[in-house]
């Protein structure tokens, strides 16, 4: 390739820069939308910008103009002056309300498909409406909430051989954490509890109650030090799996699920009397429907007929 002239700019050194200058911008503001003030969890107007070089508050406007910041923001602590989500936050400090506001607001942003039911059986006819007949890899039964292994019995778990786990369309969890800030979730790997399973079917469906909401990182890591000793991984999945390896171009489910299905469950877990009638209901027709002799799996994006 021919050097540019003396005196002359040189272009792949222009877009070099254009592209770093990206990169750069997204790594300090990453996605914050424009939200509603919440209570408890103040919008963008109470964060601040330090300089890089100072430490001392900027008074330049954003990077980019209409692109609000998020990384590179530290919002103070009244209490302590130490940004939130550092080692003074606890979950108690935040109205659980706007925890499942604010994490709702994020994940969706995210492209997650998130429900909330109010009830133990409704939980469980969700996740059957969305499992259906397809084939399902799960963690154990006993490491879902609501008692949702009823609704999957059968399903591959985590500790079948990779092959049948590949063969899976739909991934069922619990979680361990539910972070408000990010939308994301938290899985820690333990027995019964495979990390395949939120990353090898191309759709994964995670059961979230309400007290596994966590305002930041920050506070989880605080309080889970104990467990993340335990475990032998930690996944965090913000969203859909995403990638721009190959040219910048924004791939969806390349790396993991390309679709992530959140369903928030009620505080208590155990089932009144009218949720256990429905439930009998729902897991008999749902064993009914993946028992179903010389009928093939339905598969996403098929139609019942």
């Amino acid at each position: 390739m021919a050097r540019a002239g003396r005196g002359k700019a040189d272009p792949v050194s222009g877009a070099r820069t254009v592209i770093l200058d990206r990169i750069e911008r997204a790594l300090r503001t990453a996605r914050l939308p424009n939200v509603p003030e919440i209570a408890n969890v103040p919008a963008e107007s109470s964060f601040s910008r330090t300089s890089p070089t100072s430490g001392s508050p900027e008074g330049s406007p954003p990077i980019a103009p209409n692109v609000p910041v998020a990384s590179g923001f530290s919002r103070t602590s009244p209490s302590s002056g130490l940004p939130e989500g550092g080692p003074h936050e606890r979950q108690g400090d935040h109205d659980p309300k706007a925890l499942l506001d604010r994490f709702l607001l994020e994940a969706r942003a995210l492209g997650v498909e998130a429900f909330v039911e109010g009830s133990v059986a409704s939980v469980r006819e969700r996740l059957a409406a969305i499992v259906g007949t397809r084939r399902v890899l799960s963690w154990n039964p006993e490491r879902l909430p609501y008692d949702a292994g009823a609704i999957v019995a059968g399903a591959c778990l985590g500790s079948a051989p990779l092959r049948e786990q590949a063969d899976a369309e739909i991934g069922v969890t619990g979680c361990d954490a539910a972070i408000a800030e990010t939308g994301s979730l938290v899985l820690l790997s333990a027995p019964g509890a495979a990390r395949t399973v939120s990353l090898l079917p191309p759709v994964h469906v995670a059961l979230v109650r309400p007290q596994d909401l966590c305002f930041s990182m920050g506070g989880f890591f605080e309080a889970s030090a104990a467990r993340m000793a335990d475990a032998s991984s930690c996944t965090v999945v913000t969203g859909p799996s995403r990638t721009a390896d190959i040219e910048l171009s924004l791939t969806i489910g390349v790396h993991g699920p390309g679709r992530v299905v959140v369903i928030v469950g009620p505080r208590d877990e155990g089932p009144t009397p009218e949720d256990t009638e429905g439930t009998e209901d729902t897991k008999d027709r749902t064993q009914s429907a993946q028992s179903a002799p010389g009928k093939p799996p339905q598969r996403l994006g098929d139609t019942k007929k």
